[in-house]
């Protein structure tokens, strides 16, 4: 089919989003693209859309865990068949999905960036027909960008991988020009077409409050402000306290933070999105993937690290088009408390050697061994457990990530999975063997249909104990059994953090830690602040001209409705009144004269303006009607 009408048919859109035509036609001619999109700007159909103009299969290489799974359900209720490959899945698993990537007639394949280098992906993509690679959140293959990866440097390489060449499609929805020309050149894009959509968004109202009393400005702003709105802060205590609030005044809230368990996260977000509840105070753990047009307000009341999770976050206000609020809350003490925050997010070496070789004790790992392994990770516990302060220490763990080192999952959720490893006769023969466990497999099939015979699926040991009419840990036990014998192979559901150690363990005396790269994205983060401090204390320039001339673009226009254009506009208007009313009062000076000569005076355009001063005059007694009703000076 031709792109539009898979667009119309199979994804229900009657038109493509700006740029996202031109995209879809680039590389469906062979071309390497960057496409620089903003926050909803509708990055996925940009690789969607050719998986199925195409023969073969689409690689998505994207480290939004969470956003693997959406996608994959959501390509799947659609019809598309689709599969994700990620740290937080078995050997087994991963080796039978890439094996379905084969034969299987898959059309795309999501992949952490970190599963590239593993020698099983290497052999079999070798084998996939492979028709486009598209690079999510592009930006993370730059140590310039503001989620530096260092997996993301090894994607190249996949070119010499695959048995013919394909395009590759790396997405961004901000990217400065130093990271734009990293993009290219890390990736070895060739005779890129570069696609970049406006950094300005007309109908968003950028503002920032210098305030002692946040809470009273944040009330002030919700009371003012109806509509749906997020409250986004830096800390999840600060979440709950927030949001509790807020209830206490009579807004309806709720809160969202990574360490909620997956049941009350996905809760929480759906009582937002349904409109149950009109604000939602979260970390920026929130928002990614959630598609919802008519949020009017988003607050930041604390300021963010840098102006690409700034530029991400507020963009989340609007995406209907209609007049919406994006407000920064500031006191004079944030910048203080800025350069504390820098300071614990950067920690020394010494410090995260220290952190490494915690790890490896409380994982129970030898030198050499770990490699690959993922472990379930309770932060709290490991920081009480080695008298670490708990985010100081998650600091580190990011940092030896950015090293290359390990790779950290917060609140992972993975549903169980299950795939019948035999064919129907074996399967038969088995049921008439194990009378016990037939109820069961009938359960599962009748459920989730045979498509499980070829792949996994996800399932649900509370429906399938609900169907047998038993107890949920039956149900896991039947389960764990079936696997045993080899019928099943069966992953339970995981829902903690999880620890994946990229490289064997180190002996922590010989830790390869680039004191260098420590150093300089140190530096780099110092830069991002003075960056948002500079845009917070900034009183002269257009914000949204401040941002976009951020990212490299140098042609747009000042806003009209941000904070600073609006006190630019309300002094105009201020001058120009007092213009009006000194030649009114000149006027007047020489002689009595009627309301319709004074207006006779002006231009048609300012009649209305002229008779606000005149009505200003005569209600500050500065200007009084004569007997016949003329204008006379008091």
């Amino acid at each position: 089919m031709e792109p539009r009408e898979i667009l119309r048919s199979v994804f229900g859109y009657e038109h493509f989003r700006p740029a996202q035509e031109d995209i879809v036609n680039s590389v469906l001619s062979g071309r390497d693209v960057l496409a620089v999109l903003p926050t909803g700007g509708g990055k996925s159909i940009c690789y969607q859309v050719p998986a199925l103009a195409r023969e073969g299969i689409v690689l998505v290489i994207t480290p939004l865990i969470a956003l693997m799974h959406d996608q994959v359900e959501q390509l799947r209720l659609l019809g598309v068949r689709a599969e994700a490959v990620h740290s937080g899945l078995s050997r087994k698993e991963i080796d039978i999905t890439l094996d379905n990537c084969i034969y299987g007639n898959i059309k795309l394949l999501y992949l952490s960036p970190e599963r590239l280098k593993s020698e099983l992906f290497r052999e079999r993509v070798s084998k996939m027909s492979v028709s486009l690679v598209a690079i999510d959140e592009a930006h993370c293959i730059s140590q310039w960008g503001y989620d530096f990866r260092p997996a993301y440097l090894e994607i190249a390489s996949i070119r010499d991988y695959l048995s013919e060449p394909a395009p590759f499609l790396a997405l961004t929805a901000s990217a400065t020009p130093p990271v734009k020309k990293d993009i290219v050149s890390r990736l070895l894009l060739d005779n890129v077409k570069i696609y970049q959509r406006s950094f300005a968004r007309p109908n968003l109202s950028y503002a920032v409050r210098v305030e002692d009393d946040k809470d009273g400005k944040l009330l002030e702003i919700l009371t003012k402000v109806p509509g749906t709105s997020i409250v986004y802060v830096r800390s999840r205590k600060g979440t709950a306290d927030l949001a509790r609030l807020l209830i206490s005044r009579g807004i309806d809230a709720t809160w969202y933070h990574a360490g909620l368990s997956p049941e009350e996260r996905s809760a929480r977000q759906h009582e937002w999105v349904s409109g149950r509840k009109r604000v939602i105070v979260a970390t920026n753990a929130f928002g990614m993937g959630i598609n919802k047009a008519d949020v009017r307000t988003v607050v930041h009341y604390e300021i963010p690290p840098d102006m690409e999770s700034y530029y991400q976050e507020a963009g989340r206000a609007g995406r209907d088009g209609k007049r919406s609020f994006a407000v920064l809350l500031f006191t004079k003490l944030d910048s203080e408390l800025i350069q504390k925050q820098l300071d614990l997010q950067y920690p020394e070496p010494d410090y995260l050697k220290r952190v490494y070789q915690a790890l490896a004790n409380h994982l129970k790992l030898a030198v050499g061994s770990g490699l690959e392994k993922s472990f379930d990770f309770d932060l709290g516990q490991f920081a009480g457990t080695y008298s670490f302060e708990p985010l100081q220490a998650y600091h580190a763990l990011k940092r030896l990530e950015e090293q290359g080192l390990l790779q950290l999952n917060e609140g992972l959720h993975n549903p169980s999975r299950v795939m019948f490893m035999v064919n129907k006769t074996e399967l038969y023969k088995y049921e008439i063997a194990h009378a016990v466990h037939e109820p069961c497999i009938k359960a599962i099939l009748r459920i989730y249909g045979g498509e499980m015979m070829s792949h996994f699926a996800n399932v649900d040991e509370s429906q399938i104990a609900s169907v047998l009419n038993t107890g949920l840990n039956e149900v896991v036990r039947f389960l764990q059994q079936l696997d045993e014998a080899g019928i099943i192979s069966y992953d339970p559901r995981k829902e903690k953090p999880q620890v994946i150690f990229l490289q064997p363990r180190h002996d922590v005396n010989r830790l390869p830690l680039d004191l260098k790269r420590l150093a300089e994205r140190r530096d780099h983060a110092k830069e991002k602040m003075e960056v948002m401090i500079a845009y917070v204390v900034n009183t002269k320039q257009c914000r949204s001209l401040f941002i976009s001339h951020y990212f490299g673009e140098e042609k747009s226009q000042p806003c009209g409705v941000c904070d600073i254009c609006l006190e630019r506009k309300h002094k105009i208007e201020v001058e120009e009144d007092r213009i009006m009313h000194d030649h009114i009062m000149e006027m007047l000076a020489g002689e009595d004269l009627s309301v319709e000569h004074v207006v006779s005076q002006f231009s048609m355009d300012e009649e209305k303006k002229v008779l606000e001063v005149i009505r200003e005059l005569l209600d500050e007694g500065r200007v009084s009607y004569t007997a016949d009703w003329k204008l006379s000076l008091d």
